[in-house]
């Protein structure tokens, strides 16, 4: 068993595991990516814990909070960790590296493997995603995919992440499509830190030498914000527009929202939203859609009257390089479509593969 020393978050991929001692609560807002949950407070004992550190004082919190941890980090031996051979190295972390995870590496060590503490705990990984996120988001070579509500454009870039590009999926990092009717269906949005820890894990492991693909994204996704070093970069980025027919993109909604005519009540109270924007009698025949499941009069006055009157003037604001871009055009955006629209997407600016580009 080697000597014990604090471990940095950049050698934490030394270890066969990590476990993470905080609450299920804490574990459950952000984590470092692949460790498993071994709280030895879970989260009603945390509070009764904290309370009594408040009221009566160090020791008894201590000695209440001792008998707690032993006993849950008893249950981890018997059953989370119980098929680990004897030269298992877990490394173990907590809030900021203190008596959590001091706790469990004494009790793993005296099992007699070699576990290690991580220094300064999980504030040290926060810190490295946002040095990571400042540091690398000027480098990146990136490519935006822009292109009207109902291009595909996450569609497009999993081709692309299929043909081996690198792609950045914000959307699926924020689990929301990024428009009012954004919302997945069941699918609450991570927390603000754990959508930077998916950024960063993927920066983390990028090719700074190869473009990056990232769908042309506002500066906020559902309730989520992207990071402002990314956000600055895609200002500056060369921009690719899908321009696909208005045929093809309303064909596209249709399939791709179809979730929406299942719960008619809450579509028609986003649409109420739209009240200020675009009048009360416009959004009432919206909203009369809405109950009656009609998403093909819907979806196509949602892009004539609401998405794609401002689509043009909001890129040029966001996009610096936007009347340089290079348009990809798109009569089907079916999965054939797609996969034409990849290539498209991915050929040198000197090619003009099928699918045409203009």
């Amino acid at each position: 068993m080697s000597h014990r020393k604090p471990v940095r978050i950049t050698e934490r991929h030394a270890f066969d595991a990590l476990i993470d001692a905080r609450s299920p609560a804490e574990f459950a807002l952000d984590h470092i990516p692949g460790a498993i949950n071994c709280p030895v407070l879970d989260d009603e004992e945390r509070h009764i814990v904290g309370t009594i550190y408040v009221q009566t004082g160090a020791f008894e919190a201590r000695r209440v909070g001792g008998a707690m941890v032993a006993a849950n980090i008893a249950k981890h031996l018997r059953e989370t960790l119980a098929d680990r051979p004897e030269n298992w190295k877990p490394l173990v972390y907590c809030w900021r590296g203190g008596m959590r995870s001091g706790s469990m590496v004494t009790w793993l060590r005296l099992v007699g493997w070699d576990a290690q503490q991580l220094a300064g705990g999980y504030k040290s990984f926060r810190r490295h995603v946002i040095s990571q996120i400042d540091a690398l988001s000027p480098k990146l070579d990136l490519r935006v995919v822009c292109g009207a509500t109902g291009s595909a454009k996450t569609r497009v870039l999993q081709a692309l992440a299929a043909r081996g590009e690198q792609v950045l999926d914000l959307e699926a990092f924020a689990a929301h499509k990024g428009s009012l009717l954004g919302a997945l269906p069941g699918v609450p949005q991570p927390s603000q830190k754990h959508f930077e820890t998916r950024i960063a894990t993927v920066l983390d492991a990028i090719d700074l030498s190869r473009p990056l693909y990232v769908e042309g994204e506002s500066a906020r996704i559902g309730r989520l914000s992207v990071p402002l070093p990314l956000v600055a970069r895609m200002r500056e980025a060369a921009c690719i527009e899908v321009a696909a027919t208005p045929e093809a993109r309303l064909s596209y909604l249709l399939r791709d929202y179809a979730y929406l005519g299942d719960d008619r009540d809450a579509l028609a109270g986003k649409l109420g939203q739209l009240k200020e924007l675009q009048g009360k009698e416009t959004v009432a025949r919206w909203q009369q859609w809405a109950h009656e499941a009609d998403l093909p009069h819907l979806f196509a006055e949602l892009m004539a009257l609401h998405y794609d009157p401002h689509y043009d003037k909001s890129q040029s604001l966001h996009f610096r390089r936007w009347a340089q871009r290079r348009k990809v055009a798109a009569s089907d955006l079916d999965d054939q479509g797609i996969e034409a629209l990849a290539d498209a997407v991915r050929a040198p600016v000197n090619e003009h593969p099928i699918g045409g580009t203009t």
